[in-house]
């Protein structure tokens, strides 16, 4: 018998699905039995051995199809709880209310709800998303505040920092603002960009350059907006990064220029993580979990000239930078370490599966 099932059914690998599969690893680390169903020929497929138990087609939400072989890999299992992650996989998973397994829709997003009231119980990964299925209906006895976590990174090697700033750096002393994330149009890198063009050519001597982590459709848009802007020669572009870590090692700051509707921010944490200050727009999740010229600096939403400012301004205050860099740091340990967070995961597990 598995105790947990999780079941994504995104084709692409970004935050939310590298999320789930460090979430199932920590899991089976803490001595929990938890499996993962994946889309066949997805990008997560590339990197979720072992945790994947198999991989299903995941097909239209109206393909009856879909929904009996999902409901055939699930009985399989005989899995206690049944955990899902985003639209697809929850619209395709249906649970009769009453028995085992219960149906757990965790969300990350401020999601249209129709495809989610069947499930038995919800996590929201932040405040806000647990008030609005209340407000939408949802009783709040069965919604579950439950954040992200991000495992402490291990400092790599002095030789692949250096290999990897002279394959990405055009001046090994350059200063190097990171962003990474998906090229999309929720993570505002189109304003990074206008901001980036408003900073001078060098600070102090050293070249300032933009390494962007990630890709995704509006690569070839933004490359173009580089272009035209005059920057193109001082943005890197990385592809994307299955262990974007060294990356954060290499920031001297990490700016994440999200729109409002970015509702957690896997970025804040993992720069956190590195001990790396951080600029970020006051997107949903922004607000909540950072507070301005203390674990981060804040700039409003879509404010080109304001994220330049706030970049301009740390960049030539090395001990602000290294203040915010360090409470970021106590600020992951005191709420969004892996032990915190599959601590409650478990708690909340076994609560509902009737045994606390």
């Amino acid at each position: 018998m598995v105790d947990s099932l999780h079941l994504v059914g995104s084709s692409k690998l970004g935050g939310a699905e590298r999320f789930v599969l460090r979430l199932v690893r920590a899991l089976c680390d803490a001595g929990h039995d938890a499996r993962l169903i994946i889309k066949r020929g997805s990008q997560l497929a590339e990197v979720a051995a072992p945790p994947a138990l198999a991989e299903l087609s995941f097909r239209n939400v109206r393909d009856p199809l879909a929904k009996w072989e999902t409901r055939r890999a699930i009985r399989r299992t005989d899995a206690a709880i049944v955990q899902t992650y985003l639209g697809r996989a929850t619209r395709l998973t249906r649970l009769p209310l009453g028995r085992q397994p219960l149906h757990i829709a965790r969300l990350g997003g401020y999601y249209k709800l129709d495809g989610y009231r069947h499930a038995h119980a919800w996590i929201g990964n932040t405040r806000g998303i647990c008030d609005y299925l209340v407000r939408n209906g949802f009783p709040a006895s069965r919604v579950h505040q439950i954040g992200n976590f991000v495992e402490l990174p291990r400092a790599s090697p002095a030789e692949t920092l250096q290999r990897l700033r002279a394959q990405w750096s055009g001046d090994p002393d350059a200063l190097l603002l990171v962003a990474v994330g998906r090229l999309v149009p929720v993570k505002g890198l189109d304003q990074l960009l206008t901001a980036f063009a408003r900073l001078p050519a060098t600070l102090a001597g050293r070249r300032l350059e933009l390494l962007l982590v990630g890709d995704g459709p509006l690569r070839e848009p933004l490359q173009r907006q580089a272009e035209a802007l005059g920057v193109a020669e001082r943005v890197r572009w990385t592809g994307w990064q299955t262990q974007p870590d060294p990356f954060y090692e290499l920031a001297d700051l990490v700016v994440f220029p999200s729109q409002e509707r970015e509702t957690f921010g896997n970025v804040i944490i993992e720069s956190w993580a590195h001990g790396k200050p951080l600029v970020t727009s006051l997107s949903r999740g922004a607000q909540e979990l950072t507070r301005h010229g203390e674990t981060a600096w804040q700039v409003p939403c879509g404010d080109a000239v304001a994220l330049a400012d706030g970049i301009l301004e740390l960049l030539r205050d090395p001990g602000l930078r290294a203040g915010l860099g360090e409470r970021g740091r106590t600020q992951l340990l005191a709420h969004h370490t892996e032990a915190q967070i599959i601590g409650q995961y478990l708690e909340l597990y076994k609560k509902l599966a009737g045994g606390g």
